[in-house]
C-alpha cells in the first residue's frame, strides 16, 4: 500500500481495484525487466488476486505493520538478502530491511517507473 499511497488518486475508495491495478502494473514491469517481484499486502485480497508473473503475498494476520513484518521476514529468510530491493518510503521499514541485508528504493520513484504520470493535456 506504500506504493499505491504515493498518489492521492482516490485509491482508498476502491482499495481492491487499487491492489489489482498495482499487480497488473507490476506484472508488466517485471515482464519487461526480467526481475522477480513480490508484492506484500496486509491481508489477502478479496477476491483473491492471482498472477503467473509475480508473487502476490500477504501477512499471516492483518494488523498494523503486518505487511512490514512479513517483508522483513521474507528478507531474513532469503539466502541472498543483498540481492533484494524493497520498495518503500517508510523510514522504520527502510531501517529494518537494511539491517536484514536488503536495499531500498523510494515508493514514489518506483510508482513513476511502473505508472508514469501524464505530462501535458490528455
Amino acid at each position: 500500500m506504500n506504493v499505491i499511497g504515493t498518489r492521492p488518486d482516490g485509491w482508498w475508495k476502491h482499495r481492491q481495484r487499487a491492489m489489482s491495478t498495482l499487480v497488473e502494473q507490476l506484472e508488466r514491469w517485471a515482464a519487461a525487466h526480467g526481475d522477480e517481484v513480490t508484492v506484500v499486502f496486509e491481508q489477502p485480497p478479496s477476491p483473491p488476486i492471482h498472477s503467473s508473473v509475480i508473487e502476490v503475498a500477504h501477512a499471516p494476520e492483518a494488523a498494523a505493520n503486518s505487511a512490514d513484518d512479513e517483508i522483513v521476514r521474507l528478507v531474513r529468510a532469503d539466502n541472498q538478502p543483498q540481492d533484494i530491493r524493497v520498495v518503500t518510503s517508510d523510514g522504520t521499514l527502510i531501517q529494518r530491511v537494511r539491517d536484514a541485508g536488503a536495499s531500498t528504493y523510494p515508493a514514489d520513484n518506483f510508482r513513476n517507473l511502473i505508472d508514469p504520470r501524464r505530462v501535458g493535456p490528455g
